[in-house]
């Protein structure tokens, strides 16, 4: 659905986008993150025929963005951060106006319009003013607008900006079923949101691709530092008479907790699952065993550890 070659895009000698490579198939919900000015909102701008690119090449649906642009635009629906809505129109009535834009025809228009209120949750303000709703419903507005014509490759850049936690959980679930019916780009901070929604990942620093890959590659890359957690009344030396005699562990901490109980957090060799043998251990020596869990990196773990300045990576 989307190549992008070599993409480049600069500002007065400025790299905002830098010889960025990447694929996307048709039917894929993938998530575009990285800092302020990591170039995610160019990259869909240009992808979007909004803004030209510097060098490289773009096509959508097989079409180039800089020669075939109104191809590309009939499949595209791009809902920018800032949406540029009509406030002094109604709901249906801008709408309508959009998709009549976009090509549709009168009945086709009705349908369409009638179909986005309903999948956006704008049904209860379709009559109202624009400029009187709240943020949260302008931007379901925005999203409705992108979605009307039945684009092939929908871009989000923040959706979810300015929602309350059950809107934002609504359009959550209203991403995953766009997933069924076409493939869509989504820029956003939300990192919980990528992980519930995405089924790949782009992380971009400085115009460039750090990372390509689902979340839960991205979290077994960094799984050596996962870390076993048990509590367990137990003689300290005894304790450490058998992490030191388990071959799957590299380090551990051996912590006071109340009464009797000792916490142990424990470090295993290439980011193995302690558990179940932690729990072995107890039962074979009759050891009271409290609390027996893991802690696992989140995608924000990898995301900050990707994106983190190099000046602060050579302090660290």
């Amino acid at each position: 659905m989307i190549e992008v070659c070599n993409l480049t895009k600069r500002y007065a000698g400025y790299a905002a986008v830098e010889g960025l490579s990447f694929t996307v198939g048709r039917g894929e919900i993938v998530g575009l993150l990285g800092p302020n000015g990591a170039g995610k909102t160019t990259t869909m701008r240009i992808l979007s025929c909004f803004l030209p690119a510097s060098s490289g090449t773009a096509r959508v649906a097989g079409f180039d963005v800089f020669t075939h642009t109104d191809d590309v635009r009939r499949r595209i629906g791009y809902m920018p951060e800032n949406n540029p809505l009509y406030g002094d129109m109604r709901v249906r009535e801008y709408l309508k106006f959009r998709a009549r834009i976009k090509g549709l025809n009168f009945s086709r228009c009705s349908q369409r319009v009638d179909r986005v209120i309903e999948q956006c949750g704008l049904t209860d303000v379709k009559g109202r003013i624009i400029s009187h709703l709240s943020k949260g419903y302008r931007q379901r507005v925005g999203l409705a607008d992108a979605l009307v014509h039945e684009p092939e490759l929908v871009i989000l850049d923040e959706p979810t900006i300015g929602l309350d936690p059950s809107q934002i959980r609504s359009v959550r679930q209203l991403i995953k079923d766009l997933g069924r019916e076409c493939t869509v780009l989504i820029s956003t901070h939300i990192l919980p949101e990528v992980e519930m929604t995405c089924n790949r990942v782009l992380i971009l620093r400085e115009g460039k691709i750090l990372a390509d890959d689902t979340p839960e590659n991205l979290r077994r890359a960094m799984s050596k530092g996962d870390q076993t957690v048990a509590e367990i009344a137990a003689p300290r030396r005894d304790l450490q008479m058998c992490w030191d005699q388990m071959p799957e562990i590299d380090h551990y901490d051996i912590s006071a907790s109340d009464g009797d109980y000792l916490r142990c957090a424990l470090t295993a060799v290439d980011g193995q699952d302690l558990r179940s043998a932690v729990f072995d251990l107890a039962n074979h020596y009759g050891w009271k065993l409290r609390e027996l869990s893991r802690t696992r990196h989140s995608l924000e773990d990898v995301y900050i550890r990707l994106t983190r300045p190099e000046t602060e990576e050579d302090s660290l």
